[in-house]
C-alpha cells in the first residue's frame, strides 16, 4: 500500500467529486464522500446521500463485500469522521471497530462535538492518520456548513439578472394588470438558475416580486430538490392568488401581523424585519444556505448591510432604456464567464 502524495489527492479528489452527489439532500449536514483503497485501488467508496441516514464512511464500507480486507486498507474522508451520537453512531468508532490500516482526512470538522475528537479516536485505537490532503478544496466543499456552524447564520448567495443598460425590470405600473415575468436572460442560462437553485435549501425574495411576477421558485427545469421558499412580506400584502400560496409546496411568509400555519404556508411573525432578524429565523429553520434571488430592494438590503457570501449577477443581451435600476456591486468579480450568450459575473465576498 502506497503512501504516495500524489495517490492521496487521487483519491481525496474522488472523495469531493463523490460529496458533491449530495449536494441539495443533505443540509444541513455536510457532503461528505469517501474512498477505500487497497494496493493502490478502489475496493469501495460511498457518500452521504440524505440528511438523517447514513454517512459517508458507512456507505463505503457496505459496498466492500469481504471486510475481511478493511484491516489491510486505507479509506479516504473528506471531512473528519464523526465523534459524537447524533442521527447516526459515530463513524470514528465504525472505523476503528474495522481497524482500518491508515485514514487520510480531507478537513477538520469545526463542529465542537467533532473538531479533532474523531481523530484523537482514531489515533487512540493505533490507526495511522493522515490529515489535510485536498485541505483547502475540502473546506470549500462545505462553505455553507462552517459558514452555518461557525457565523451562527446560513451562507448567503445573491442572484439577480440585469440588462445591458443596468435594469432589473421594466418599469411597474401602479396598478398591476398582468402578472408576468420581464425575462432578460436565455432559457439555457434559467435552467442554469434552478440549477442553482437546487444547491440551497431555501429561496428568499420579497413580495413586491411576486405581486409583479408570480413565479413558482422551484426547480422544474432541472432534477432536483425544491427549495424552502421564503417571502419576506412585512404587511401581508401579497395577492393571496399567488402561486407560493395555491400549489402546495412549503412557503414561509416573514411578516409583522401573525404567527400562524395555514396548510403549505407558515407565517412568522416579527417585530422588526432586517436582515439579521431573516438571516436568525432561518437558523432557527435549520437553513443552511439561503438563494437571495429579488428583487432589487431585498438585494441591496444584503448588500448594503454586509449579510452576503457569494454574488451571482447575469448580464443579459437585451435593454430596457427605463425601469427598476438593478443593484450595484462594488469591486471585481472573482470570475466572469459566457453562458448561452449571456455574461455571468461571480462575486465571492
Amino acid at each position: 500500500m502506497t503512501n504516495n502524495l500524489d495517490s492521496d489527492i487521487r483519491f481525496m479528489q474522488r472523495c469531493i467529486d463523490l460529496a458533491q452527489l449530495g449536494s441539495g439532500y443533505v443540509a444541513p449536514n455536510p457532503m461528505v464522500g469517501a474512498v477505500i483503497v487497497l494496493n493502490d485501488e478502489i475496493i469501495g467508496e460511498g457518500y452521504h446521500q440524505k440528511y438523517g441516514e447514513a454517512h459517508a464512511e458507512v456507505n463505503a464500507i457496505n459496498t466492500v463485500e469481504d471486510k475481511s480486507r478493511l484491516s489491510e486498507a486505507t479509506i479516504y474522508v473528506s471531512l473528519e469522521p464523526c465523534a459524537h451520537h447524533g442521527k447516526t453512531p459515530p463513524c470514528a468508532d465504525l472505523l476503528v471497530a474495522h481497524e482500518f490500516k491508515r485514514v487520510v482526512i480531507g478537513c477538520v470538522d469545526s463542529n465542537e462535538l467533532v473538531a479533532g475528537k474523531g481523530i484523537e479516536r482514531l489515533q487512540e485505537a493505533g490507526i495511522e492518520v493522515t490529515v489535510g490532503v485536498l485541505e483547502k478544496e475540502c473546506k470549500s466543499l462545505n462553505k455553507r456548513f462552517f459558514t452555518y456552524l461557525n457565523k451562527q447564520r446560513p451562507y448567503i448567495v445573491l442572484k439577480w439578472a440585469q440588462t445591458q443598460d443596468g435594469y432589473i425590470d421594466r418599469p411597474r405600473e401602479e396598478e398591476i394588470t398582468e402578472r408576468k415575468i420581464n425575462w432578460i436572460s436565455a432559457p439555457e442560462t434559467q435552467s442554469l438558475v434552478h440549477h442553482w437553485r437546487s444547491q440551497e435549501p431555501a429561496i428568499l425574495v420579497g413580495w413586491k416580486t411576486v405581486e409583479h411576477d408570480n413565479p413558482s421558485l422551484t426547480v422544474r427545469e432541472v432534477s432536483g430538490k425544491n427549495p424552502l421558499r421564503v417571502i419576506i412580506d412585512s404587511q401581508l400584502n401579497m395577492p393571496q392568488d399567488s402561486t407560493v400560496y395555491t400549489d402546495g409546496d412549503r412557503t414561509v411568509i416573514i411578516n409583522k401581523i401573525k404567527t400562524e400555519t395555514i396548510g403549505n404556508v407558515e407565517l412568522i411573525k416579527l417585530n422588526q424585519i432586517n436582515t439579521k432578524n431573516i438571516l436568525d429565523v432561518l437558523y432557527g429553520l435549520n437553513i443552511s444556505s439561503v438563494f437571495v434571488e429579488g428583487g432589487s430592494s431585498t438585494i441591496q438590503h444584503f448588500l448594503v448591510d454586509g449579510y452576503w457570501d457569494e454574488a451571482r449577477v447575469i448580464v443579459g443581451q437585451h435593454t430596457f432604456g427605463d425601469g427598476i435600476k438593478a443593484p450595484r456591486m462594488s469591486g471585481a468579480p472573482s470570475r466572469t464567464y459566457t453562458f448561452a450568450g449571456d455574461t455571468v459575473h461571480h462575486y465571492v465576498k
